[in-house]
């Protein structure tokens, strides 16, 4: 039975699939191809129809316990196997465990008419031998322009046309049949496309001297698919496709914070760093340092014992670990411990969509926690922009619904002031969760280097400039100097900063010398209060001195008249001064 596989989209599906196994393209056409039905794969020479063929059969043998038949009429079976070996392909091992049969049929007139009249009644039965021996589910017919080549007559073409797509359908294989791809339309014969139930085109194009390959799901009987063109890279385990219009805004997210690597950073992001599955954007002018926040954010990484990669556009591998030795931060003991994967190569060098495919398989085949992209800016190079950030938001996508934290650089041009124009070079700022701008500060002959939080969506953030700062030991961020005649920086601002101590100092010690004045006048003014004190008690001693003295004296003089009165014979002291008086 055809094996039918889950996707986002199984409540649509309506008929039975057969999934290819193709990294990709089971998302685009909803768990595969056709069960039991014949697909059309066209294309120009050289898009990678025969691997694509190849791929699966393999897939079906080796994943699905479906085995296969491929009838090639160009090369023969040592040529195929030969050339698909790179890729890891065995096809004699499978062909040896009855998995696949590999059959070269010799188109010659003679071996396929009867009575003067073209047949192809002896194909049928070899086919369908190889078939039954090994109780085949899927075919390859590779191609169908070699299999009808120099037959004139069209009414006799198109009759054995629909006579062979009939009779794998009643057979109940998957069949894949190849054609070649015209201008005028998708195969050469014209007909192809509306017997077959599915129908794929594959394109290999070259535009600025860099090829592209992409593949088109033309049509698919009874069932939905994606109909857009999807970049696909033949890599060296076969082919990728990248479903990337297939993604929807469905990731999960967390709530879980990682460290930049940069503890004043992480304290300017509301001390705890971004959340995790966010993607933070860097960008600057030349010179501002978005490589060495890049480096620090995977090394941060590594240091928490988490996988990273490093997609590098600028320089080599040996050259970025030598350069972020410079600042403290040793990369190759991370990439020894196979924690860290530096990927380096030049824009030029493939297709954007090309560069795309290769993330998507490298981050797949790693699954690193944490990705950095230096710069994204350089994919641009002789390309159109419109189309750059198309590819990069299927980029950003996906690392969100992979739950990976990613960090992408990007240049820009002319931000050497407070004022300059707040955008990046490729136009995906609104895409970041987390955008760091960082600007050159010209000031004096001096220039430096200043970072601040652009926004930051689900957090809180610093309002604030601060001076980058790249050292011996790592980065630092130090808070600028705002005053009169702006932001200073560098020397400026320690100038400033040694101006400001100086008279800062000064004041300090005209407060010390007045309040030591004060203390000074403080305690004459307590002397003098102490001795006035002293000299009011003194008096108060002599004034309570002459008063006992009188009244010492008033008694006196009270006891002597008391006895003289009593001499003398008269009354009581008191009396007789009264009689006297009287």
């Amino acid at each position: 039975m055809p094996r039918k596989t889950s996707s986002a989209n199984d409540d649509l599906v309506t008929i039975p699939k057969a999934a290819t196994g193709i990294k990709g393209l089971d998302d685009i056409t909803g768990g595969g191809l056709p069960a039991g039905r014949p697909t059309l794969l066209s294309g120009t020479a050289g898009a990678g129809k025969t691997l694509f063929a190849t791929e699966f059969l393999v897939r079906g043998a080796l994943e699905f316990n479906e085995p296969g038949v491929f009838m090639m009429f160009e090369e023969n079976a040592e040529e195929l196997a030969a050339n698909v070996r790179s890729l890891g392909f065995d096809l004699n091992k499978l062909s040896a465990q009855k998995k696949i049969i590999l059959d070269h049929v010799r188109i010659e007139r003679s071996e396929i008419e009867e009575t003067g009249q073209y047949d192809l009644e002896g194909l049928f039965i070899r086919l369908g031998h190889a078939i039954d021996s090994i109780k085949a589910k899927r075919v390859v017919l590779d191609t169908i322009e070699a299999l009808f080549a120099g037959l004139p007559d069209h009414a006799i073409l198109r009759a054995e046309l629909r006579r062979l797509f009939r009779w794998l359908k009643d057979r109940g294989v998957t069949a894949l049949i190849t054609g070649e791809k015209v201008d005028a339309s998708i195969t050469r014969f014209g007909l192809e496309e509306y017997v077959a139930d599915c129908v794929i085109t594959l394109d290999h194009r070259v535009d600025g001297q860099i090829s592209t390959r992409r593949l088109r799901v033309v049509k698919y009987r009874g069932s939905s698919h994606g109909t857009n063109e999807y970049p696909f890279l033949i890599g060296e385990t076969g082919i990728s496709v990248l479903p990337i219009t297939s993604l929807k805004l469905d990731h999960q997210v967390s709530k879980e914070r990682l460290s930049t690597g940069i503890l004043p950073l992480d304290e300017m992001l509301g001390g705890k760093g971004i959340f995790r599955g966010t993607s933070m954007l860097v960008s600057g002018s030349p010179g501002t340092g978005k490589s060495s926040i890049s480096a620090s954010f995977v090394n941060a990484a590594c240091q928490r014992g988490e996988r990273a990669l490093l997609f590098a556009y600028e320089e080599s591998a040996d050259q970025i670990i030598r350069n972020m030795g410079s600042i403290g931060m040793d990369l190759a003991k991370w990439v020894k411990k196979g924690l860290l994967q530096i990927h380096s190569s030049r824009p030029t060098l493939q297709g954007l969509e090309q560069h795309l495919v290769m993330m998507h398989d490298t981050v797949t085949a790693f699954k690193p926690s944490v990705v950095a992209v230096d710069p994204i800016s350089n994919l641009t190079l002789d390309r159109d922009e419109s189309a750059v950030k198309p590819t990069l938001m299927r980029l950003i996508d996906f690392l969100k619904q992979q739950h990976i934290t990613a960090v992408f650089t990007s240049l820009t041009h002319g931000a050497t002031a407070i004022s300059a124009s707040e955008d990046s070079e490729v136009g995906v700022s609104s895409l970041m969760d987390v955008w760091l701008l960082l600007r050159n500060h010209e000031l004096n002959g001096e220039r430096n280097r200043t970072l601040f939080v652009l926004k930051a969506r689900g957090m809180s953030h610093s309002n604030q400039i601060r001076e980058f700062v790249l050292a011996d030991n790592g980065i630092d961020l130090v808070d600028v100097y705002l005053g009169e005649d702006g932001v200073l920086t560098g020397t400026s601002r320690v100038t400033q900063e040694a101006r400001e101590m100086a008279a800062q100092q000064v004041y300090r010690q005209e407060y010390e010398r007045k309040m030591r004045r004060f203390a000074a006048n403080r305690k004459a003014i307590e002397l003098q209060i102490s001795m006035l004190q002293s000299q009011a008690e003194a008096e108060v001693a002599e004034m309570e001195f002459e008063m006992s003295q009188e009244s010492s004296r008033e008694d006196a003089a009270k006891l002597n008249y008391d006895a003289l009165s009593k001499r003398r014979g008269g009354n009581k002291a008191g009396n007789g001064r009264n009689n006297q008086k009287a």
